[in-house]
């Protein structure tokens, strides 16, 4: 991450590593799985390690919802920027309209337009939009205003999790080499995909500790804790993420307004709301 920012703000827009072609893909159509809710167990347990912010593992309580089977795509998100996104206030959160405008913003972070053609800034270099790949480089504020303007809303933590922790941790890793975000690739109809790797995932989920955290003593309990206010969770990982550096159960957790992180969105919607 810090690298494709550094290499941003160089006027010569340098390449870490050759451009490698994504897999051809078209979008799969956008579907719902839905979950009855009730009383869950989220979090971390038993001896194999994890962070000490991921629990300890605790009872926790889910209205019934449903989740988008993948992330939104760059052509999705050139929709809501079409239909002036950045320009309506009543999709945005107070926080991240003032953001928004006192920034400038007007598409995804590294996006830029190039005679009427959206390219945008990779380890690669500049390249071309991929409509078919998840969108990339965005805030929460962002995501949330997307999921506004969508008529959805963004996953809670727990909502996430109950999802990924019965799917393998494997995905589209720093060691596919590819190093962004790909299409979405349809393999499992039964549930949803691109839950590990290609981007992290915002939440609505607020970064503060389970019940019954306890910061571990010294320095490395200083880690975590001391970060659990002001910001918000993300989950499952992103096309940068070492292989077995992600657990259904790992939080990333980022300030709303930072679009560095290789974070995306996937939406999600209450159990009485309409399905598209």
């Amino acid at each position: 991450m810090d690298i494709l920012h550094a290499f941003s703000l160089n006027s010569l827009a340098p390449s870490y590593q050759v451009y490698r072609p994504s897999p051809a893909r078209k979008t799969p159509a956008l579907r719902w799985f839905n979950h009855p809710g009730g009383l869950v167990e989220i979090g971390h347990g038993g001896d194999a390690f994890a962070f000490d912010n991921e629990g300890p593992r605790h009872s926790a309580h889910l209205a019934p919802f449903r989740l988008a089977s993948r992330l939104v795509t760059n052509g999705e998100w050139k929709q809501f920027m079409a239909d002036k996104g950045y320009r309506r206030p009543e999709v945005w959160l107070s926080d991240g309209w003032a953001a928004a405008t006192a920034n400038g913003w007007e598409s995804p972070l590294y996006w830029r337009q190039v005679d009427g053609e959206w390219l945008a800034m990779s380890l690669s270099g500049l390249q071309q939009v991929n409509d078919q790949a998840p969108v990339c480089h965005i805030s929460l504020y962002e995501a949330d205003a997307y999921a506004r303007w969508a008529g959805k809303r963004l996953p809670r933590e727990g909502e996430w999790e109950v999802f990924a922790r019965d799917q393998p941790a494997s995905g589209n890793f720093i060691g596919s080499g590819l190093l962004r975000a790909a299409p979405a690739a349809c393999e499992t109809p039964d549930r949803p995909e691109q839950m590990f790797g290609d981007v992290w995932e915002w939440t609505q989920s607020p970064y503060v500790p389970y019940p019954g955290f306890r910061p571990v003593p010294g320095a490395v309990g200083e880690y975590n804790g001391k970060f659990m206010a002001n910001q918000f969770v993300l989950r499952g990982g992103a096309c940068v993420t070492p292989e077995g550096h992600a657990r259904a159960t790992y939080r990333n957790f980022f300030y709303p307004a930072m679009r560095w992180v290789f974070a995306g969105v996937r939406l999600a919607e209450d159990a009485s709301g309409t399905t598209t």
